[in-house]
């Protein structure tokens, strides 16, 4: 699992989320509501299908705001992740897939490695390798395709580098020798990631061109992968599939206390005492009275494994539509078993 900023170690009842647009949730509340984050640009789009939220960081004080650093992050949510919707599925397949392409320019020849990052050993873990598993690999093949076969796939290759425990060796260890071996252009990351709303668990695709920390958004300080330590520009995409205990409890916290406001008279002691409930505060009672019994420990819904699968058919079609010029919508599921 990947990132989150840097203070939540530091401050250990600080909410992880990983995901851009929860980031900016944090850091509107403590700003003033009616002021837009200095160096934070937001842009949105709404259909029927998918809400998608573009947030791009554009300087050293919004990055400092956000906890986050500068870059475009493109977020799609929607419940229809979840189910087994085929055409809408489709929709979201071809809005990921033209998101790709606005993140990184790279030519018809670009050598590209798609890294599936985590533990394939644990359901919630494991969309990264599952993603790899369905991605059309074709690295191997240049040279030996006729011509009219060639010019409609890119060079891709593609790995599953496993987690530090069952590999004993730092992911970014890893990838950087491939890198360093096969010289892609780029690298696309698929890991699972941890967010704050339990209401968008496995419910949004977030694309960044940033780069990611492997294992760091359940608090293991990894190597980043980014340009500056693999010398290539870095592609992440993840899918929130876990919450931390702590901030599921906090969530139901706020709507418990949120009925007994609209229950309790307006400017009473009681609502005053109420009202006046630090986010942060609340966060850090949760934590304190979970923290014996459950440590650190992070949730996940029980149909995981269906969701699981469907969420790597979408992500995976998806890169094989933007990266193969041949690859287009007609042939979803070619190449996805």
């Amino acid at each position: 699992m990947t990132q989150f900023h840097e203070n939540t170690l530091k401050n250990p009842f600080s909410i992880r989320t990983d995901l851009a647009i929860e980031a900016r949730e944090l850091a509107q509340q403590e700003a003033s509501a009616a002021d837009e984050l200095e160096g934070v640009d937001v842009k949105t789009e709404e259909t029927s299908d998918y809400f998608l939220t573009h947030v791009r960081i554009l300087s050293e004080e919004g990055s400092r705001l956000m906890g986050k650093p500068k870059g475009d992050y493109i977020t799609l949510e929607s419940e229809m992740l979840k189910e087994n919707n085929t055409e809408c599925h489709k929709k979201i397949i071809k809005v990921l897939a033209e998101n790709i392409h606005s993140l990184v320019e790279f030519g018809k020849d670009a050598c590209v490695l798609v890294a599936g990052l985590g533990n394939w050993n644990i359901t919630p873990d494991a969309l990264g390798p599952k993603v790899v598993s369905k991605i059309l690999v074709t690295r191997h093949l240049q040279g030996s395709l006729p011509q009219e076969i060639e010019e409609t796939v890119r060079p891709v290759a593609a790995v599953s580098p496993g987690v530090m425990g069952i590999t004993g060796i730092e992911t970014g260890e890893i990838l950087k020798g491939i890198v360093e071996k096969v010289h892609p252009t780029l690298l696309i990351a698929i890991d699972a990631l941890a967010a704050r709303r339990s209401s968008r668990i496995n419910a949004a695709i977030q694309l960044s061109n940033t780069g990611i920390a492997p294992g760091a958004g359940v608090g293991n300080k990894r190597m980043m992968l980014d340009q500056d330590s693999l010398g290539i520009p870095v592609i992440a995409i993840g899918v929130p599939t876990v919450v931390d205990a702590a901030t599921l409890v906090n969530d139901t916290m706020d709507c418990i206390l949120n009925e007994m406001m609209a229950q309790t008279e307006h400017g009473s002691d009681f609502y005053k005492t109420l009202q006046s409930l630090e986010q942060e505060e609340k966060y850090q009672m949760i934590a304190d009275i979970l923290g014996p019994y459950t440590g650190n420990m992070f949730v996940t819904p029980k149909e995981v494994d269906a969701v699981i699968d469907r969420l790597a058919n979408i992500i995976a079609n998806s890169i094989n539509i933007a990266l193969h010029p041949g690859v287009t919508m007609e042939d979803i599921n070619k190449y996805t078993f």
